[in-house]
């Protein structure tokens, strides 16, 4: 088995890739990635490394004063043109058409290159209107609090809707950990927060591997067992923001984008954690509101799952109950559901319902008889894959981030049309698919409930 969690970076950007025992082509997009101490004044080193003359610049207020003033002065210093746009302070910047097309009008067509300076809602931005305008993407990273700088994917709102969006991914990456370490304490947090979810996608994509077949690679999930170990050893370097601690979490996230890139699917990143927070958006956009950073939002996600999950290793599958619900299922019902909980977005998620084909008998009754004959292999991958119960509450409480949705003024009531309808907006299987399609789904909302008591 290739060993990627022990690569250098240079080895896992290798151009040709590598063929793997999984059955895939596994590389990526990037070709120029530095992570360290003042890695901003490699700058026009990145741009040359991928071909760029002349950058489109693309910052909003807080990052124009992180590091995309101090890019365009280097840019300056080396005689290199370039355009900039930055997005007005009154203005609050999301991953949806609309700012996407802000860019693309204000696009100058003479830039042969996409620059974003920024973090999670830029590098989506950037990376799609590379995409889309057939330029290369670069990024200059301002916090350690997402996991999408390397990834060929954006997390996008298209009407409302969150979807993750396949792109190119960045063509180069830079990560200056002396600028990253004095970003918001809260984005520290949220860095940290989208790490310990790779436990939980790790043990959510091994186990849709054995219940329905999903594609699954040992090593690519090996190597974000790797990342999420060295953020948990180094808590209290990144609390007194040592540039070195920072990097720890810079180069988790990245590995995790790389790790998406490799794998063409976001599941070694992302399980039922990312879809609490992709919910909570869902339902504050229609309300006109804007939520908490999304590491934050993963990090409560992930918090309550934990607790989840110690539920679910005590339970005992009963085939004939899964039959039961299975032939009780209401489909007017759950319709009704949607639309009370999405609104005028309900549409979107009947359409990714029907496409997987989640609510019909005979693939939840084959997912059933899977999940009982399998029952110990599937409860020994959790024990596994998820770390021990104290042991990540104390991590979580030493590192301080928040662990309950009431801490981002988010409701019960939305955290339990949440968790009732995680399985529903994307075609992943997670902890609530294989709830639903044992008939445990209501059983287990009302352990949610007491666990949202606590």
């Amino acid at each position: 088995m290739l060993d990627f969690k022990n690569m250098s970076f240079e080895e896992l950007l290798k151009p040709e890739g590598y063929d793997c025992d999984c059955g895939r082509h596994h590389g990526t997009a990037v070709k120029y990635l530095k992570i360290g101490r003042g890695v901003i004044e490699n700058l026009p080193e990145a741009l040359s490394a991928i071909g760029a003359v002349r950058p489109y610049v693309v910052c909003d207020q807080n990052t124009w004063r992180a590091a995309g003033e101090r890019a365009v002065e280097i840019l300056k210093k080396a005689g290199i043109d370039h355009t900039v746009y930055v997005f007005p302070a009154e203005h609050a910047v999301l991953p949806s058409e609309r700012e996407l097309g802000v860019l693309a009008m204000r696009f100058d067509h003479r830039c042969d290159c996409v620059l974003g300076v920024g973090s999670g809602v830029i590098n989506d931005l950037c990376k799609m209107l590379g995409f889309v305008s057939g330029r290369p993407c670069a990024i200059v990273g301002t916090a350690p609090s997402m996991d999408g700088y390397a990834s060929n994917s954006s997390a996008m709102e298209l009407e409302g809707v969150k979807l993750t969006l396949y792109n190119n991914g960045p063509e180069a990456v830079l990560c200056d950990t002396e600028i990253m370490a004095q970003a918001p304490m809260r984005m520290l947090r949220a860095g940290f927060g989208d790490m310990i979810a790779k436990y939980i996608s790790v043990c959510e994509w091994r186990f849709a591997h054995l219940v329905r077949g999903e594609y699954y690679c040992e090593a690519v999930a090996d190597m974000m067992r790797a990342a999420v170990r060295k953020i948990m050893d180094n808590v209290d370097g990144i609390l007194a923001r040592d540039p070195d601690a920072v990097g720890y979490v810079a180069e988790g996230l990245v590995l995790s984008g790389l790790a998406m890139a490799y794998a063409n699917v976001s599941r070694p990143a992302s399980g039922i954690e990312h879809r609490f927070s992709h919910i909570w958006e869902m339902i504050n956009i229609a309300r006109g509101r804007q939520l908490e950073l999304h590491g934050i939002q993963v990090g409560i996600g992930s918090m309550l799952t934990f607790d989840l999950y110690e539920y679910i290793k005590g339970l005992k599958p009963d085939l004939e109950k899964a039959r039961q619900a299975i032939a009780a299922f209401d489909p007017d019902a759950w319709e009704e559901k949607i639309r009370r909980i999405f609104g005028e977005v309900a549409g979107e998620v009947f359409a990714s319902a029907k496409a997987s084909r989640q609510n019909e008998a005979d693939v939840r009754l084959a997912h059933a008889e899977t999940i009982c004959t399998r029952w110990d292999e599937i409860r020994a991958i959790i024990e596994e894959e998820l770390p021990e119960h104290d042991v990540i509450w104390a991590a979580a409480r030493k590192m301080g981030i928040p662990v309950h949705p009431s801490e981002i003024d988010v409701s019960r009531e939305d955290t339990m049309d949440a968790f009732l309808t995680t399985h529903d907006i994307r075609d992943r299987y997670i902890c609530t698919s294989l709830l639903f399609d044992l008939g445990l789904l209501d059983e287990a909302a009302e352990v949610f409930r007491k666990i949202l008591k606590k």
